[in-house]
């Protein structure tokens, strides 16, 4: 029963994020989606957006893949959006909405000036 303790929007967004992390890894056939980590998915209270935080493997916000990536992502929209409502038999499938997730390069410039203010001592 411990689920009960967490509400519907976070257990759909957790199903959502693992649903759509195994759909673009094993089943788009988009080259790419190969390298995409599925980092928060986070879905509105009356569940009709799911907004979609991703990051790339090797590539920060400047880089032209995360662009393309994204344009990408937005003409699957309609089959991740059809597959995830079959896979989770949801009534109301959210609207998928993506967004680049800039946190594991923040923390890398953050540990860069960690380590420099460090080493100068």
């Amino acid at each position: 029963m411990a689920n009960s303790t967490v509400s519907r929007p976070v257990r759909v967004a957790q199903e959502v994020r693992r649903t759509l992390a195994t759909l673009l890894l094993q089943e788009a056939k988009d080259p790419r989606f190969q390298n995409i980590t599925i980092t928060d998915c986070q879905v509105s209270k009356d569940l009709s957006i799911a907004k979609i935080h991703f990051s790339l493997i090797g590539h920060n916000s400047t880089d032209p893949e995360v662009e393309q990536t994204l344009k990408a992502l937005d003409k699957a929209k309609g089959f991740l959006r059809s597959e995830i409502g079959k896979r989770l038999k949801l009534r109301i499938v959210p609207d998928l909405r993506f967004y680049f997730d800039t946190v594991p390069e923040n923390v890398q410039y953050m540990e860069d000036l960690i380590n420099k203010a460090l080493n100068k001592k």
